[in-house]
């Protein structure tokens, strides 16, 4: 179980810490599991053993701040689940493609069928409704003012990246071969603003 080690009071703007490094205990955890997988199973019909023990063992382990997690799931999250580079054969009905193997990391090959190779990118399509990403926390569409917040309180100028933005490359009129200017766009430019420092 990953659990935050701090957060902020929203009246207070000050950071309070957890000192046991997670959001639940494991008996607390393992009430509330334990509730809720039975109560599901009754949901189904299933009948609970009468000799189902009363209490429950949560087994929570510190795995660190999860920097590997986020990094992991930044790359599986946001891009494909093969890149094309990563393809290198495809003849006579056979796919060649390269990995990277988790625990030795190291590339290896595999040759597959079409077929099974279709079928190894289809396990990773999320059913109709699923969605790959959801924000949650801070994150979440509705917390808008609590992300204006945090930037108040962590003096983050969110407008500041947009000066890191690379030009735009220039388009090339194919019949003089004369720079183009864009004259009008859609989105509009935001609004230059500072956040006041903290006192």
């Amino acid at each position: 179980m990953l659990g935050f080690t701090a957060s902020i009071n929203r009246k207070s703007g000050v950071w309070r810490t957890k000192s046991n490094g997670y959001l639940f205990k494991k008996q607390n955890l393992a009430e509330v599991f334990r509730a809720i997988f039975l109560k599901k199973l009754v949901d189904q019909h299933i009948q609970i053993p009468k000799d189902c023990p009363k209490v429950w063992i949560a087994d929570c382990k510190s795995v660190g701040n999860g920097d590997k997690a986020l990094i992991y799931l930044g790359k599986y999250l946001y891009k494909g689940v093969i890149q094309e580079k990563d393809i290198l054969k495809c003849e006579n009905g056979k796919v060649t493609f390269r990995y990277k193997d988790s625990k030795t990391g190291l590339y290896q090959t595999r040759k597959v069928d079409g077929e099974k190779f279709l079928y190894l990118l289809m396990l990773h399509i999320l059913p109709k409704g699923f969605r790959r990403v959801r924000c949650y926390g801070f994150l979440h569409p509705r917390c808008k003012k609590l992300i204006k917040f945090l930037q108040l309180v962590l003096r983050i100028n969110p407008l500041s990246m947009l000066k890191r933005l690379k030009e735009r490359a220039k388009i090339m009129c194919p019949v003089c071969q004369s720079t183009m200017k864009i004259l009008m766009t859609r989105i509009r430019k935001p609004p230059i603003a500072t956040v006041s420092n903290v006192e």
